[in-house]
């Protein structure tokens, strides 16, 4: 057996222990044939940079993976993680070989590999391995953002900087931030407006574009009215921002011609950019610019790497481009943290003496002190401190903040506190949110069963608690109307709202807490007649894979329903766009893409989402997968009321201490 059958028999061998996938296997293979005599790091390295991939990073970090190749590429993964250790070790030991300067020489000499321009399939910059395509993901990203870095304007008119202080008549929060933000973000064509859940993000927003409308027409008062663009990455996340602009304009305190040209209504990024049945491509791109002078982009956490360069290179030169968003989020589902890295170092409000000057100057608000000075995408980002949302007394808010600090200690005696924190339940048996440290599994499972089934008709003592499980939607679904469309779709609004009342969060999709195990258990609870896996009515589904054709995008979620006026079971989901004249979309279920029942769904595929009540569910082992990022985006997916379940004791704990950073940064 020649080396490189051998290196591609190792990566079999993986990809049958569900460490690596068959594309990675394939693109190996691929690799060999275009160039027959490529060493073994050149077949490793293309392996693994496709498993990257997957794993939602845009490159594979060779620095790293020479010192840590377990903890880089995640292997094993999941609950696999502490069972597999020592045979894990010897697998690994394939990678070991390698250090940073021989992965680095190999790739070097390969035709496969470039450091640019050209047209191979890999691309080497510095320790960092990328695919083509994301290499060039990259650079446009780069490229574009630097391009509307620069100021475009010397000053502000005086006539808006009165507008400024109208506006922000005064605050409690010393500085005032979103003065600051919105200050910040007329001095150039690119702003970052970040902020955790009721930060007031979108208030910001509505102020910024009332002051971005007048400063044009103080600019140039004979031109035409601007064209705004306000859009967020799912259908479920700009119809959240639509709500939340019309309430923000019914506070505002502005001319009505003024308040008449923000846009009231979002739509989502696919159908911005104008989507292609069957391709990648948009109708919008660099030879066929988008008509805007002003894009805002909402929820920017979920948006990968490729979509933003997209949207970047359908942008005119010359138009202005908001990004809002949290930036301490799990990054996108997709490939590339866009949000997180653009806005690294953003609380430490390290401006540099153009821009603090620029800030000080016109909104009369003073600076912290920074000992530091930040990135040029600093310069252009703040974020928001205060939460409207949670006050002090919001347990929910506390929690959040103290798991976002890393502070294990001080969440876990918030966590003890359910009699303070009112909007932190404890499990309906009155048992404190986690299990004993060694749980029976019959125990686990009547804790969690009492956790969905409240109100759900079958419950212990029969008393109805809308705040709590699923019975609220069940209700709802055996609700059915009379035997007309327009019925059917308020039906279906009623039955998708109330099953937005409750969610079961997992972090992880195998094991007895993740995904598939909760779905078949929950399932059963509640449909106990119904066989797993068969379309049922009242089954709720997440679609996993985009297809532009019928417009349901990875993450989308709908519920099978029986729709009287065509006298078939179909699935309900909300409009794919709010621009949209329909409410409701019914599709058969034979037409929908790869889709799993959703009683329980990740945390990462939650993004963009918001419950009344979270149920956040914690393997019993420890997981690279487990960050203080993974808790916070979890928590914050609450607004009313949130249960942390722990299935072993000390899990929630290790996952608050471990951030989730680049791989490169593990030394």
């Amino acid at each position: 057996m020649n080396r490189q059958a051998s290196v591609l028999a190792t990566i079999d061998r993986w990809v049958e222990a569900g460490w690596l996938s068959r594309l990675n296997h394939a693109f190996a293979r691929f690799l060999r044939e275009l160039e027959p005599h490529a060493g073994d790091a050149v077949l490793w390295a293309g392996a693994l940079v496709s498993h990257q991939l997957d794993r939602g990073e845009v490159y594979l970090d060779l620095a790293s993976l020479s010192r840590h190749p377990g903890l880089t590429l995640a292997i094993p993964s999941d609950e696999d993680w502490t069972s597999h250790a020592e045979s894990t070790q010897a697998e690994l030991s394939a990678l070991k070989a390698f250090g940073l300067a021989q992965w680095q020489s190999e790739l070097r000499n390969s035709a496969l590999v470039s450091t640019g321009e050209g047209k191979t399939p890999l691309v080497l910059d510095g320790s960092r391995l990328y695919l083509r395509r994301y290499w060039q993901y990259q650079q446009t990203l780069d490229r574009c953002i630097q391009n509307r870095l620069a100021p475009a304007r010397p000053d502000l008119p005086e006539a808006l900087r009165n507008r400024i202080d109208t506006l922000f008549p005064g605050s409690p929060e010393q500085p005032d931030w979103q003065k600051i933000a919105c200050v910040l973000a007329l001095r150039s064509r690119f702003a970052i407006i970040t902020g955790g859940p009721g930060t007031g993000k979108t208030t910001t927003l509505t102020k910024l574009l009332a002051l971005l409308i007048q400063l044009m027409e103080i600019e140039a008062p004979d031109a035409r009215k601007p064209i705004i663009h306000l859009a967020a990455p799912t259908g479920k996340a700009s119809a959240r921002v639509s709500e939340s602009i019309a309430k923000a304009l019914e506070r505002l305190d502005i001319d009505a011609d003024i308040k008449e040209r923000i846009p009231k209504k979002a739509g989502t990024l696919h159908r911005l950019l104008g989507s292609r049945p069957d391709s990648r491509r948009f109708k919008h791109n660099r030879l066929h610019r988008l008509a805007a002078d002003i894009v805002i982009v909402d929820e920017a956490s979920m948006i990968d790497l490729e979509m933003m360069a997209s949207l970047l290179d359908a942008l005119p030169d010359n138009a202005q481009l908001i990004l809002l968003g949290d930036k301490d989020q799990l990054a996108s589902v997709e490939a590339g943290s866009v949000m997180g890295d653009l806005c690294g170092g953003a609380e430490n409000a390290a401006y540099d003496d153009h821009a603090r000057t620029w800030i000080e100057r016109y909104s009369g608000e003073k600076l912290p002190h920074s000992a530091s000075l930040g990135n040029p995408f600093n310069q252009q980002t703040v974020m928001l401190r205060h939460s409207h949302r949670f006050g002090e007394h919001s347990g929910i808010g506390q929690l959040a903040h103290a798991v976002n600090a890393g502070d294990s200690a001080q969440a876990q005696a918030i966590l003890k506190n359910t009699d303070v924190y009112s909007d932190l339940l404890p499990a309906p048996a009155g048992d404190y949110l986690r299990l004993r440290a060694r749980p029976e599994p019959d125990a686990a499972d009547a804790l969690l069963k009492k956790l969905v089934a409240v109100n759900a008709g079958f419950d212990t003592d029969g008393k109805p608690n809308p705040g709590q499980g699923y019975g609220h939607y069940l209700d709802a679904t055996r609700n059915r109307p009379a035997n007309d469309a327009a019925s059917y779709d308020a039906w279906a609004e009623r039955v998708l709202a109330a099953f937005d009342a409750f969610q079961v969060l997992c972090a992880l999709r195998r094991g007895r807490w993740g995904l598939e195990e909760m779905n078949r258990r929950i399932e059963a609870w509640l449909f106990p007649k119904q066989a797993p896996g068969l379309w049922y009515e009242g089954r709720p589904v997440m679609i996993t894979r985009n297809d532009y054709n019928l417009g349901l995008m990875n993450g989308d979620i709908g519920i099978a329903l029986y729709h009287q006026p065509t006298g078939k079971l179909r699935v309900a989901f909300p409009a794919d766009d709010p621009l949209s004249a329909a409410r409701i979309r019914w599709l058969s279920p034979l037409r929908l893409p790869d889709a799993e029942t959703a009683f329980a769904i990740t945390v990462h595929k939650s993004q963009g989402s918001e419950f009344n009540h979270v149920v956040l569910a914690l393997p019993e082992t420890q997981s690279p997968v487990l960050t203080r990022e993974l808790i916070y985006t979890g928590i914050t997916r609450a607004k009313e009321n949130f249960t942390l379940l722990e299935s072993r004791e000390g899990v929630f704990e290790q996952a608050v201490k471990t951030r989730m950073k680049n791989p490169a940064d593990s030394g």
